[in-house]
């Protein structure tokens, strides 16, 4: 809901009790290791004092990990568990999506309906499309762009006033011209379904998709005393965690009204990446970015972000309603999707979800193998080197030819006293070991007292340095 955009960080504070952040030791992993990433995120709720926290994982179609962390309420709470249901927030938005695209294939609608047609006494509405609608370009104003549950949105609210309200009044820009988060117009849609199909949207969602891809663990605006649904917390101010105030009645509803958990989330992920939620076509506008009028083109779709990272296309939402936060990321090539909940809306939990698809991003990474070079490894072959040019005396033998011309007798004497006023470096550590032109290329960083140095060493399988250059860092 108010988590108004798709990228995996948030810009919260982040309040670590010095305490529990002393407890975890707990490395991020380097490598997709579903056991190192299970004990770093069990640390990490510990560390970070989460209330609670899910996850699951999907690689290669198939879900690989999917666990709960914590507990589902501060006050008599039970543990989390992969059933333990979370607000999805804004990701509730590709399912609106999805009931559209499902009409439009049924014949009942069609995604450039205009607004008038359900609705014809908003602010032009003959101008704005469903489509506009679903991609954020209808220039409505967002009737919830703030971090908090409001006067407002304490008291109910009868959808039809809601939209009256805030799409019935000055536009925010001329429709089509810019792209701005607006869960007004998800509201609209919501009712459209409900016209169209003649069916509560719960209904229809429960019917059309909730069933059929076997999401037994989602419900749309569960009533608090649902079982199995986790209590959403906050705090004020570096405060202590508490449950936070919900919004009341018709303030969420087809914008962010979905509980569920991760592992139904990447049931979905996988069902709308096969296609057989909605028709080929239909996904392929959802998840392609909006044209604006001007030639322009955003990053965002149908309910949907698109964005390019390490070479592969990640299709993502975040999502967040008063006391929950929720990231769904998924990777169509590689049929894989990370979903990460939390019922805690005051911790940074986009960093943890960041981490995490990087990781899983890493684990279908294309990587050259790296080579085996003769010798010591990198770390000792660079200290050893920087130690020759601080005395001005460099083995050439073990320099690649064009190396040790370039490292002229007149370049190392040059070298030679500043190296030597550096004195012996108090850290030494190899930053990255990668493969280039058939060498093993090692970053290794460097810690004076009082400067910081990055060195690059390359090397050929028969040890030769091929190159050694040292940069302040």
């Amino acid at each position: 809901m108010r988590l108004s955009l798709l990228v995996s960080v948030l810009c919260l504070v982040a309040w670590v009790p010095i305490s529990k952040a002393a407890d975890s030791a707990v490395s991020l992993p380097q490598t997709f290791d579903l056991k190192a990433i299970d004990d770093y995120v069990a640390g990490q709720v510990k560390a970070k004092g989460f209330v609670g926290l899910s996850l699951a994982i999907m690689k290669d179609g198939k879900i690989v990990l999917a666990k709960g962390y914590g507990k589902s309420a501060i006050k008599n709470g039970t543990d989390v568990s992969s059933e333990t249901l979370f607000g999805a927030g804004s990701v509730t938005k590709q399912f609106t999506c999805a009931c559209i695209f499902l009409l439009a294939e049924d014949g009942k609608l069609s995604i450039h309906d205009k607004v008038a047609k359900y609705f014809p006494k908003l602010t032009k509405a003959s101008d704005i499309t469903l489509y506009d609608l679903m991609s954020h370009v209808s220039g409505y104003p967002d009737y919830y762009p703030l971090d908090f549950v409001d006067r407002r949105m304490a008291k109910s609210i009868a959808l039809d006033k809601l939209i009256e309200e805030y799409a019935g009044g000055k536009l925010d820009f001329e429709p089509g011209t810019r792209w701005s988060y607006s869960n007004t117009g998800y509201i609209i849609l919501g009712r459209v379904i409900e016209k169209v199909s003649g069916k509560p949207f719960e209904k229809f969602l429960e019917e059309r998709i909730l069933k059929t891809v076997g999401l037994e663990h989602s419900i749309h605006e569960p009533k608090p005393s649902t079982k199995g649904v986790s209590t959403g917390h906050t705090s004020f101010f570096l405060g202590e965690a508490e449950p936070a105030k919900p919004e009341a009645e018709g303030w969420i509803h087809a914008a962010g009204g979905l509980f569920t958990t991760p592992s139904d989330l990447v049931k979905w992920d996988l069902a709308l990446m096969e296609g057989k939620v909605i028709k080929p076509e239909s996904y392929q506008l959802m998840t392609t970015g909006r044209k604006l009028a001007d030639g322009r083109v955003r990053n965002y779709g149908c309910g949907l972000g698109i964005a390019q990272r390490d070479g592969e296309t990640i299709i993502q939402h975040s999502g967040a309603v008063s006391g929950f936060l929720a990231f769904n990321a998924m990777i169509p090539r590689t049929k894989s999707a990370l979903v990460l909940m939390t019922n805690c809306d005051h911790l940074d939990a986009g960093s943890l979800n960041t981490e995490l698809v990087s990781l899983l991003l890493k684990s279908h990474a294309e990587t050259p193998e790296i080579p085996t070079v003769k010798g010591p490894k990198p770390k000792e072959a660079a200290l050893e080197f920087f130690h020759q040019m601080q005395a001005g005396d460099i083995k050439r033998d073990a320099l690649g030819e064009e190396f040790s011309i370039f490292m002229s007798p007149e370049r190392v004497a040059e070298a030679k006293d500043r190296l030597k006023a550096l004195g012996e470096p108090e850290k030494v550590e190899v930053d990255g070991v990668y493969e280039r032109g058939g060498m093993e290329v090692a970053v290794i960083r460097f810690t004076f007292k009082g400067a910081k140095m990055k060195g690059s060493l390359y090397r050929t399988p028969d040890g030769k340095i091929q190159q050694f250059l040292l940069y302040r860092s």
